[in-house]
């Protein structure tokens, strides 16, 4: 069975049919899923899919492109709602120079702060770095981040040189749908180099469909092209990278089996 460490079913995306999906989910094979808060609304949305379908966990925190209405208040809320039972993760948390919707100085802030109640709170984090490999790294190191209690490098996008600094922190990376695409060459770099253990599969749904999907709207019953990918470039069978992943993301998530 399949691990989800990344996904976004309260986006709107999901809106026509967000419970007949996520209740095939485990007759295709998935067996848990992280749904990954991004903006200030989904912190409450999320808490509600936590609290509805007993194989859907919650990682709490606001992403770097929707930092602008962080306050103190919107604090103490991720605070209160990272104790609920089924949260797992703060996240997800980081930088995003891509889109360069938020001040750089601004997501800074409160990247260094959401990562501070990952430190209190004992959880793992969620980075999100997009055209921001020097400065996440930078805030990353001179936080201590491998001296805290793990966390996942989402939709891992950077060379084998930044990996390996991730790695070396004993940091999970997140392989998702690029890896399956043609121009996917960097990220399929790191997935042959990266050992499998610090691995975990995510699709990012409803983004980074993979091929033969790219395009439409992602899914977690998307997860097996990606597996079969990243066992083709491992050169191991695809039930070792089922199996070896969802170890990674449980042991991270601190979930026992079938928890």
């Amino acid at each position: 069975m399949i691990f989800e460490s990344h996904a976004h079913y309260d986006d709107e995306a999901f809106d026509p049919d967000r419970d007949e999906l996520l209740n095939s989910l485990q007759d295709y094979g998935i067996e848990a899923v992280v749904n990954v808060c991004a903006s200030i609304e989904s912190l409450d949305n999320t808490v509600q899919l936590m609290e509805q379908y007993p194989f859907i966990y919650g990682a709490i925190g606001v992403h770097p492109d929707e930092v602008g209405g962080m306050n103190e208040q919107v604090m103490e809320k991720i605070r209160r709602l990272c104790r609920h039972p089924k949260a797992v993760a703060i996240g997800e948390i980081g930088l995003d120079y891509h889109w360069d919707k938020e001040n750089h100085d601004t997501q800074k802030k409160w990247f260094c702060a959401q990562m501070e109640i990952a430190r209190q709170e004992k959880m793992p984090f969620i980075i999100h770095s997009r055209d921001a490999a020097e400065d996440t790294l930078s805030v990353m190191k001179e936080l201590r981040a491998g001296d805290m209690y793990g966390g996942i490098v989402h939709c891992f996008s950077y060379s084998v040189e930044i990996a390996r600094e991730y790695l070396n922190m004993g940091l999970y990376l997140g392989i998702g749908g690029v890896l399956t695409f043609s121009n996917g060459k960097k990220l399929k770099e790191v997935a042959a180099y990266a050992p499998l253990e610090q691995l975990v599969l995510e699709t990012d749904s409803p983004y980074l469909s993979p091929v033969p999907n790219r395009g439409k709207r992602n899914s977690s019953l998307n997860l097996p092209y990606i597996a079969k990918e990243l066992a083709n470039l491992k050169g191991v069978p695809y039930d070792q990278v089922v199996d070896v992943t969802n170890a990674n993301a449980r042991k991270l998530f601190g979930l026992l089996h079938n928890g």
